[in-house]
C-alpha cells in the first residue's frame, strides 16, 4: 500500500515516467543514480512498477499498460484486454447497463465494461488490489463509471445491478487451484449468486469438467490468438445448456449442436487441428462435420479428411507421408527432403518435441511439420505442410 501511495504522488508519477523504459540489465545503475535525488523506497517502487508495466503490455497493450498500476498477482491473474472487451460486448448486447464486478482484481474487466458504457461496482477484499483498481480507473479516465469498493464479495448486495460478473481467485499459496470448490470464493457460491441476478457471467478455468456445469448455464470457452484463455458460465442469456467456442480476434463462435462423436477413419489427404477452445468445449464433432472428416483415433482430437474445406475453427495441413513411429526412418526422410525447419506437434505420444529434434537433427532449406500421434491406436508419424 505504501509503495502505491508513493507512486501516486507527483514525485512518484514523474519518476515512473523517467524509468519507464529501463532495461533489467541497467536497473542497478539507474537505481544508484536516482537515489541521489529521491528516497530509496520510492526508487525501488518505481523500478518495480516499471517491470510490472513491461510485463503487462502483453495483456493490456503498451498505451494502457504504461499508465496503469499493477501488483505481481494482478499482472498474472488479470483478464487479457481483448477477452474482457469481448465479454463486455456480449453483456451490452444482452441489454446490461450496470454490473457488479466481484473479485475485480486490478480492474481489467471493470475497465472493459466501463469502456463499453456500463456502470461498474468493482469489489475486492485486498486493500492493495482495490487501491490499484481505483488508481487504474482514474488513470484511464473511467472513474465516473467505476466505483471501487474494498469489501468481502460475499457480503455485497448486488440487487441494484443488471448483471453480476464473478472472477474467483484460482491461485493459492501452493500455486494454481484446480478444484472449483477451492476457488476463493467457491464456485458453488458464485453459481448461487448468479442464479439470483438477472444476468451473470462467471469466469472459470478452461479445464472445468463439463459435468459440473449447471444445467441452466450457457458454457463458453474462449481462445485468443490460438491460446485458450478461459471458460465462462453465462446465466440469463436465454440459452440454457448451450455450449460454444469463441475464437479471438474476430470473434468467431462455433455453437454446439449435440452431434455424436465422429467415426474413426483412415488418414486422408488433409489433417485438421481444432482450436483449443473447440477441444475444451467438446465441439470436435462440429468441426469434423464442417470439413467432412473423421478422427484419426477415437481418443485424439485430430480430424482427417479427403477434401480441402477451410474452417476458422481448425488449422489445416496437407499430409504427404504416414509412417509407423520410427526415429531412424523419420531422420532419413527429412534428410532426403532437405528439411531444416521442423515443427513437431503431438497428441497421444509420450515423446517430447525437443527430444525428437535433437535425435533427427534436421538440416536443409525446407520446412515440414511432423505429428506424433496414434492412428486407430497405433503410434504413428504424419508429415505435412500447413495450408496457406
Amino acid at each position: 500500500m505504501n509503495d502505491l501511495a508513493l507512486l501516486l504522488t507527483p514525485e512518484g508519477r514523474a519518476l515512473l515516467d523517467e524509468v519507464r523504459d529501463t532495461e533489467p540489465a541497467r536497473e542497478l545503475a539507474v537505481a544508484t543514480r536516482l537515489r541521489r535525488d529521491h528516497p530509496a523506497e520510492l526508487v525501488s517502487a518505481a523500478l518495480g512498477q516499471a517491470r510490472l508495466r513491461q510485463r503487462a503490455v502483453a495483456k493490456f497493450a503498451a498505451e494502457d499498460a504504461g499508465r496503469m498500476f499493477f501488483t505481481p498477482n494482478g499482472v498474472e491473474q488479470s483478464t487479457r484486454a481483448s477477452v474482457a472487451a469481448y465479454r463486455a460486448r456480449r453483456l451490452t448486447e444482452l441489454g446490461v447497463t450496470s454490473v457488479a464486478d466481484l473479485c475485480c482484481g486490478i480492474g481489467g474487466d471493470a475497465i472493459a465494461l466501463a469502456r463499453a458504457g456500463i456502470r461498474v461496482l468493482a469489489v475486492d477484499r485486498d486493500p492493495l488490489t482495490a487501491a490499484a483498481a481505483r488508481a487504474n480507473a482514474e488513470a484511464l479516465g473511467l472513474a465516473e463509471l467505476i466505483e471501487v469498493r474494498e469489501a468481502d464479495v460475499t457480503e455485497v448486495d448486488t440487487a441494484g445491478y443488471d448483471a453480476v460478473f464473478v472472477d474467483p481467485a484460482r491461485r493459492g499459496g501452493r500455486g494454481r487451484v484446480f478444484d472449483p470448490e477451492a476457488y476463493s470464493p467457491p464456485l458453488s457460491w458464485a453459481v448461487e449468486t448468479a442464479r439470483r441476478a438477472p444476468r451473470a457471467a462467471l469466469k472459470i478455468a478452461p479445464g472445468i469438467p463439463h459435468d459440473i456445469v449447471p444445467p441452466e448455464a450457457e458454457a463458453e470457452w474462449i481462445s485468443d490468438g490460438g491460446d485458450v484463455k478461459e471458460a465462462v458460465l453465462w446465466f440469463g442469456t436465454g440459452a440454457p445448456g448451450a455450449v460454444r467456442a469463441t475464437l479471438l480476434p474476430g470473434p468467431r463462435t462455433l455453437l454446439g449442436r449435440g452431434l455424436p462423436d465422429p467415426a474413426v477413419r483412415p488418414v486422408g489427404r488433409y489433417l485438421y487441428e481444432p482450436d483449443g477452445a473447440v477441444i475444451r468445449a467438446h465441439l470436435v464433432a462440429e468441426v469434423a462435420e464442417e470439413v467432412g472428416g473423421g478422427l484419426l483415433d477415437a481418443t485424439i482430437a485430430y480430424v482427417t479428411a479427403d477434401e480441402l474445406r477451410p474452417t476458422p475453427y481448425a488449422t489445416g495441413y496437407e499430409i504427404t507421408d504416414q509412417l509407423p513411429f520410427n526415429v531412424k526412418r523419420l531422420k532419413a526422410l527429412l534428410r532426403e527432403r532437405g528439411v531444416g525447419t521442423l515443427t513437431v506437434k503431438k497428441r497421444g505420444s509420450a515423446v517430447e518435441p525437443e527430444e525428437l529434434r535433437r535425435k533427427v537433427r534436421p538440416q536443409g532449406p525446407h520446412a515440414a511439420t511432423v505429428f506424433l500421434t496414434r492412428v486407430a491406436g497405433a503410434p504413428t508419424m504424419l508429415i505435412g505442410q500447413p495450408l496457406a
